[in-house]
């Protein structure tokens, strides 16, 4: 039932090269930082990210993706990050856009064992008709593009078929934690995360608080030990504000 580990190192130690990966956050808020960190020192690479976004140009995923760790990345947004822009347009890097309310009921259905749904969000477009861009050739032209996927009528609406998500693993963060795996996410934080854990087969919680058994009211938990495999407490974080935004002195 004790499921701490020592170290980010020791937590993500055996994630091997190619491996799948749900990351919890969004923009840098509720990022797993301190384990990307360690991926990072790891110098594991093929990764495929299934996360809202790939981070900034220097934090978050941002960091491995300026490695050349990942190979393929599944998300809603990308807008703030150079490196990823240049990687996809040149073909070095393969991008599944996915619409974010989308993106996240396939995470919630995998963890959920719900291998598809049907959703109106996206039907008409090219998200169910087949040819967006994965992956670019570097010369301008699509090497890749996105199947066509099932639709259905349904009451008289179409519908899309989505494929619900499961990872190899699942990175998230957390504000408490205990022992046995029960995690307390802080505010907005909370995001993507609960979502990421359930979907990962292996998931591995970074807490700031790391609290015995009992300490945390069952009604508070927002993610079942059951869902993690493994906890590790990272006091003292540091946390990054994606854009500040203040008025001008003399506004």
């Amino acid at each position: 039932m004790d499921k701490l580990v020592g170290s980010p190192s020791e937590a993500v130690a055996d994630i091997p090269e190619g491996a799948s990966l749900a990351v919890g956050g969004f923009g840098l808020c509720g990022i797993p930082t301190a384990l990307i960190e360690a991926l990072y020192r790891a110098e594991i690479s093929g990764l495929e990210t299934v996360s809202n976004n790939c981070g900034v140009d220097d934090w978050g995923l941002g960091i491995l993706l300026g490695a050349r760790r990942i190979r393929r990345t599944v998300g809603s947004y990308v807008g703030e990050n150079k490196e990823f822009e240049r990687q996809f347009l040149s073909g070095e890097l393969e991008v599944e856009l996915v619409p974010q309310g989308t993106l996240a009921e396939r995470l919630r259905a995998g963890g959920a064992g719900i291998p598809a749904f049907f959703t109106p969000a996206g039907v008409g477009t090219q998200v169910a008709d087949g040819g967006l861009p994965w992956r670019y050739d570097g010369a301008g032209g699509v090497a890749l593009a996105s199947p066509p996927k099932e639709v259905r009528e349904f009451e008289g609406r179409r519908y899309v078929m989505e494929l619900g998500i499961r990872t190899d693993y699942a990175l998230v963060h957390a504000r408490y934690g205990d022992r046995h795996g029960n995690l307390v996410y802080e505010k907005s934080a909370q995001n993507f995360n609960p979502l990421c854990a359930a979907a990962g087969r292996i998931t591995i919680a970074e807490v700031e608080e790391l609290l015995d058994p009992g300490q945390l009211d069952p009604m508070d938990v927002h993610t079942p030990g059951v869902f993690v495999q493994r906890v590790v407490h990272t006091p003292g974080i540091e946390k990054r504000i994606e854009k500040r935004t203040v008025r001008r002195a003399d506004a």
